[in-house]
């Protein structure tokens, strides 16, 4: 239950931080009419009404590449000279 509650919660969150960044915008465009509701003695009847409609437009993202001229470090490795591959040994008796 609690799981359930906190994705309610999160969800909640994320509508109003999309709305707030104008990535999502809501307008609605019809409003609501409840229904007639008359009580007979064959029951309950509901005539009419009309649901809410809504326009939504969302945001979009472009994902893509371009061109760009990155330095790139070089690595340069070289021998070493030959008196100092000499010092490196051990000569221990």
């Amino acid at each position: 239950m609690r799981a359930v509650l906190f994705v309610i919660i999160v969800a909640v969150i994320v509508i109003i931080a999309a709305m707030a960044t104008g990535f999502l915008n809501i307008n609605q465009i019809r409003g609501v009419q409840a229904p007639q509701v008359s009580a007979s003695g064959n029951g309950i009847t509901a005539k009419g009404g009309q649901a809410p409609a809504f326009d939504i437009e969302t945001g979009s993202v472009k994902v893509g590449t371009a061109d760009a001229k990155v330095k790139v470090p070089s690595l340069v490795v070289e021998k070493p000279a030959r008196n100092q591959a000499a010092a490196a040994t051990n000569n221990a008796h």
